[in-house]
């Protein structure tokens, strides 16, 4: 793990990892602003941390209170507080894991999720120009994507095919869109959309660490 110094709205933070580098029993995948506190989050490994085959309910109805944009955390609360796996298999797959000897794994809300998409793009695949304001990103970022920013990864392992790729289509946020939706992000290109909580899709467990 190479630190760096990052200077951010006055304030510096240091020992920032290199993105992709090992990192709180996965791999470091950028960092959130909520609040005003600053998080690195860990992604988890994609051979524990990933489930390439499940749904976000099994009913299109409402969650009470999973509809943050920022705080994976309280959405994977909720979700494991409104019913079991079975009612919910994604939240709970993410928040029973255990992995990388942390236990305090959850499924991402859709800003973390896009700081991933942003940091750890696997493919060279123009992105998709309506999408990419974030304001929990550090830095933030106020405008959308350009064809070629982001880039692919320069991490080898999250590359297209390497060993902790992200696959590129969607994946599922812990972000509620609707009674009858849920977010997710795009790995091919970066689209954000609502699907059905009832569609089969990726999720992959994340962690945060404050700084």
């Amino acid at each position: 793990m190479s630190g760096i110094m990052l200077n951010i709205a006055g304030a510096t933070y240091s020992s920032v990892p290199t993105i992709g580098a090992a990192f709180g029993g996965g791999f470091f995948a950028g960092q959130i602003d909520q609040s005003g506190t600053i998080y690195n989050l860990a992604v988890g490994p994609v051979a524990s941390a990933q489930n390439s085959s499940i749904i976000w309910k099994n009913a299109n109805t409402a969650t009470t209170g999973a509809d943050s944009v920022i705080d994976g955390p309280q959405n994977t609360a909720d979700i494991v507080a409104d019913g079991n796996s079975t009612v919910y298999p994604a939240g709970h797959f993410c928040n029973d894991l255990s992995t990388g000897g942390q236990t305090d794994w959850y499924m991402p809300a859709i800003n973390e999720l896009e700081v991933c998409y942003f940091n750890l793009k696997p493919t060279t695949q123009a992105n998709n120009t309506s999408f990419g304001i974030n304001a929990n990103a550090v830095p933030a970022r106020a405008s959308n994507y350009t064809a070629g920013n982001p880039a692919q990864t320069s991490s080898t392992d999250f590359q297209s095919t390497g060993a902790e790729d992200f696959t590129g289509s969607g994946y599922w946020s812990s972000t509620e869109d609707s009674a009858t939706t849920a977010k997710l992000q795009r790995f091919d290109g970066g689209v954000q959309n609502g699907y059905d909580k009832n569609y089969v899709l990726r999720v992959r467990a994340i962690r945060r660490v404050a700084v």
